[in-house]
């Protein structure tokens, strides 16, 4: 097998603050907390920005730009910035970032679903931040919105910078999606694939689940035409992470996706969680990749093609 490579999402936007006292909100927080997990054994961190005075998820290209600028001066790690963003934003602003600052990778998004995370709002006691609890209700009609002319658009965004888009896949709907963008040149292989298992209202975070869609992946694209990793969404982080590990895939952790290191328990950074995965990776004898060796895999541009 081929070393694995390990992606921590730092902060996202669908944690909110008041879920866990340890989730980086300011520019320096999330910077700094990127270059702990690159220290603990990521290869790649997952970049979304949030407003530094209330924790609400950012597009503003000068919160990201103190993020970048201070992980790429004090790490080598591969920083793959958000197109995701929040369902609050436009593909616009949510794909500005890469224009702006040319990544070696971003996230491209394979469809629209439900996205909903209003489920936790019994879990929490007291919300620090006014915006939070209407945030979570609204889930409850948000539609996650990536439609094919949100791909024509990101597809030239990805293509005219020369960044590697990691491709999110939510559901197996989104592998045929993909499989279109392919076929009328739109992407070209090789690809690197993000199975996110987990959100309500997509697909669940199953065993069998993960096995069927990396088969129908090797169905429609052939397996040397992809790299693949996977999000197990809260408590599965670790049991799909050994899968993968076991099935010769990759794998992301983060407070973006996960905020326990075990049941009950916070995590008290996302150190913490790449820590849990590198030993993971060890009990099943699978090397972990340094930056380097993750850019030569995924055939990335290097980080001094990046514009910051």
């Amino acid at each position: 097998m081929e070393k694995l490579i390990l992606t921590a999402a730092i902060t996202g936007a669908a944690t909110v603050p008041s879920q866990t006292p340890y989730l980086p909100l300011t520019p320096r927080q999330i910077a700094d907390s990127a270059i702990e997990a690159a220290e603990a054994g990521a290869a790649i961190v997952h970049i979304h920005a949030r407003r530094p005075e209330d924790g609400l998820p950012s597009s503003d290209p000068e919160h990201f730009r103190q993020i970048v600028t201070r992980i790429k001066e004090k790490s080598d790690v591969v920083i793959c910035l958000t197109t995701g963003g929040s369902v609050l934003m436009t593909v616009e602003e949510r794909a500005r970032v890469v224009p702006l600052f040319k990544p070696e990778m971003c996230s491209f998004n394979l469809g629209s679903i439900n996205f909903a995370l209003h489920p936790s709002i019994d879990r929490i006691k007291e919300f620090k931040y006014d915006w939070e609890k209407p945030y979570l209700e609204k889930s409850k009609d948000f539609v996650f919105k990536n439609t094919f002319k949100d791909f024509e658009h990101l597809c030239r965004v990805v293509r005219e910078n020369g960044t590697k888009p990691e491709l999110e896949v939510y559901d197996v709907g989104h592998l045929y999606n993909l499989d279109y963008l392919v076929r009328t040149k739109q992407l070209s292989f090789p690809v690197h694939l993000q199975f996110v298992m987990g959100v309500l209202g997509a697909i669940r975070a199953t065993p069998e689940d993960l096995i069927y869609l990396k088969n129908k992946a090797e169905a429609l694209f052939g397996r040397e035409n992809f790299t693949w990793s996977v999000i197990g969404i809260g408590a599965a982080q670790f049991s799909l992470s050994a899968m993968a590990i076991n099935m010769g895939g990759h794998v992301r952790v983060g407070l973006e996706d996960n905020i326990y290191i075990k049941r009950g328990v916070l995590a008290k950074s996302n150190a913490e969680l790449v820590e849990k995965a590198v030993s993971l990776a060890a009990a099943f004898n699978r090397e972990v990749a340094t930056p380097e060796e993750a850019r030569k895999v995924l055939g990335l541009k290097g980080k001094d093609k990046v514009n910051f």
